[in-house]
């Protein structure tokens, strides 16, 4: 495994929908409540070296909803209350983070999230949130499209299931980017201070 490579300052750390909708669930293979501590590790630790944190969520009163086999509301149901669409307290965005707001899986699309980075000089992305196979792996691709360099912290994102986290992680992220750990990027981070 070759050693991570990055400018901090050219860093953004990209946190999928790490709210209350989200986190109230039960999630594998890493609890929710993990996933958000080391999401705020990593935000706390890219901060400190001069990253960017960029917090997404979704917004599920206008979540895109097409005709599909299993769908992740059922038809009819009612629209979840706005509160659910709210970031967790325990993320505790600072003053100069940025919010973006999706209304689909992939958090490029419909949103200025690539002129917020690049405005800022942002190469490489280092994802986390929830969920691995939806929203994290959507804004991933679309990401390694615009050509932006990958981390995955694989000990920071989950899925409704491990299979489809484990799938994702094992055969899909290494040939887009890096996979570490919570603790191999924050050493990486404080290597490089």
């Amino acid at each position: 495994m070759q050693a991570l490579a990055f400018d901090p300052r050219q860093t953004a750390l990209i946190s999928i929908d790490l709210q209350r909708s989200n986190v109230g669930r039960p999630l594998a293979p890493h609890a929710a409540a993990d996933v958000v501590q080391r999401s705020t590790r990593i935000a706390d630790a890219l901060r400190a070296a001069g990253g960017t944190v960029v917090w997404v969520r979704v917004d599920l009163a206008g979540l895109l909803s097409l005709p599909s086999d299993t769908p992740l509301r059922p038809p009819g149901s009612p629209v979840p209350p706005p509160e659910l669409s709210e970031l967790v307290p325990e993320v505790r965005v600072h003053d100069g983070d940025v919010r973006i707001t999706k209304r689909q899986w992939g958090a490029f699309y419909g949103t200025d999230l690539d002129l917020q980075l690049r405005r800022r000089g942002i190469r490489t992305l280092v994802m986390s949130g929830i969920a691995t196979n939806f929203g994290v792996e959507s804004t991933a691709r679309a990401a390694f499209d615009r050509g932006y360099e990958l981390v995955f912290v694989e000990d920071a994102m989950t899925s409704l299931a491990a299979e489809p986290h484990a799938f994702t992680v094992k055969e899909l992220f290494p040939r887009m980017g890096r996979v570490r750990s919570t603790d191999e990027f924050v050493a990486a981070i404080a290597g490089k201070n």
